[in-house]
């Protein structure tokens, strides 16, 4: 091994792998990603209804099922978005609620309580009543970042309040769900005493809400991470955490959701009105483009392994082959292994790597659709990529395409690596025949 290679991983070893470490056990970095998590069913449902709002044929289809399916959502286009419309189109609802809730259960307090607080700080400020309705714009994309800051500080307020043993003492013999729901009434007094005149404050001198506040300061970091040099940082350095044996994709992903779901509620509020959908960098866009067959695109290094001359490489291949169809590398990048494997590393960065400029590239010139519904990260590369792209043929031939090119980055140092696996069988072949001769 080169000095240069071994200076880069004892980098990572010793420099990167302890900060990646205790980032990724970090009780609020946890409680985001788990928050997200818990809100993802509600979007890919919300999602997928906004994909049937919206057919893949002109409205001058000839073809007669195009006709049918498109006079179905022009009778029925407000039934059909409400699921939408409940869905992703107040997703930092649930993702305010799902987020307190996990940073409650982590200080080992009541959880729903903490869901409840939240939701309803996050309401004052997103949510304000006006002539007797509730305004729902800030309740989409546009209200994520300010979700993810009323959770994490209403939340904290009740940790403090409680540590502090501030509240109001009931008996024992008041019954224990009357007296958690009476150590709500400081928090909450807390919360309108802070975060409501913040609110009033920025509604009469800037005539806007705290969360359009939010994305205002925002918007040039989302633009940034909207880029290709932000898209290539994050590939190096996911993947870079999962050669040192980290969840590299759990750690940059749960740092990068906001970001895609900021980016895909533009996506959609653009499709809904009929404006550009112009964001790029969205998790399908991930998942189906960049990391196709799993972290490293190693979908052709399995396609490889199942026709390699060596036992190990041959067995590996065919226990990932299935996995890797449902983005599932494990058993490949722990089995090869991949993890610390000099010879597999720069083909594991570099696929990736490429793949995210073809994609990119492709998408930014119209070539693929822009990605505008979320696609469960388990659906097969072709099948998820044609989904998240509103069922454009175009994105499967790109996914084939981009699994061919991984296959020939991934072909000679796979080569090299069967060489070597290839020899030390055949020592172990002879040396267990030569016990045999005893």
């Amino acid at each position: 091994m080169s000095t240069l290679a071994t200076t880069l991983f004892n980098v990572i070893e010793n420099r990167i792998s302890p900060i990646a470490a205790k980032l990724s056990s970090q009780r609020h970095v946890v409680a985001i990603k788990d928050g997200f998590i818990a809100s993802m069913p509600f979007l890919i449902v919300g999602s997928f209804m906004l994909l049937f709002s919206h057919p893949p044929f002109s409205a001058n289809s000839e073809w007669a099922f195009a006709q049918w399916w498109l006079g179905i959502v022009a009778q029925y286009n407000d039934q059909l978005m409400l699921p939408y419309n409940m869905t992703m189109g107040i997703m930092a609802v649930y993702i305010t609620a799902a987020i307190a809730y996990n940073l409650a259960q982590s200080y080992k307090m009541n959880g729903l309580m903490a869901a409840l607080l939240a939701l309803m700080s996050f309401l004052v400020v997103a949510a304000p009543q006006t002539n007797g309705t509730l305004s729902v714009s800030s309740l989409g994309g546009e209200g994520i970042f300010t979700a993810i800051l009323i959770a994490i500080y209403t939340t904290e307020v009740m940790h403090i309040l409680q540590k502090y043993r501030i509240g109001i003492s009931l008996p024992e013999q008041v019954p224990p769900k009357i007296r958690q729901s009476f150590d709500l009434l400081i928090p909450i007094l807390v919360i309108f005493l802070t975060l409501y005149p913040l609110n009033l404050f920025f509604q009469s001198h800037f005539g806007m809400l705290i969360p359009q506040a939010i994305m205002a300061m925002f918007s040039p970091i989302i633009s940034a991470a909207d880029s290709l040099p932000a898209v290539l940082l994050a590939v190096l350095l996911c993947h870079l955490l999962w050669f040192a044996g980290i969840h590299g994709a759990a750690i940059v992903g749960g740092i990068l959701q906001a970001f895609w779901l900021s980016n895909l509620g533009i996506n959609q509020e653009a499709l809904n009105s009929g404006g550009e959908v112009s964001k790029i960098f969205i998790e399908p866009f991930w998942q189906f483009f960049i990391t196709v067959g799993g972290s490293g695109a190693t979908m052709g290094l399995v396609l490889l392994y199942l026709r390699s001359r060596s036992a190990h490489l041959r067995s590996i291949g065919k226990l990932g082959l299935v996995p890797g169809m449902f983005n599932i590398n494990e058993p490949i990048i722990f089995g090869s292994p991949v993890v610390m494997n000099p010879l597999l590393f720069i083909p594991f960065i570099t696929a990736p790597m490429i793949n995210a400029v073809i994609a990119w590239t492709a998408t930014r010139t119209d070539l693929v659709n822009h990605v505008i519904s979320l696609a469960p990260w388990t659906t097969p590369g072709p099948i998820g990529a044609a989904w998240s792209t509103g069922w454009d043929w175009r994105a499967v031939v790109l996914v084939a395409v981009l699994i061919g090119l991984s296959t020939l980055i991934y072909y000679p140092f796979f080569k090299m690596y069967e060489r070597q696996l290839l020899e030390q069988e055949a020592e172990m072949a002879a040396d267990t025949f030569a016990q045999e001769a005893k």
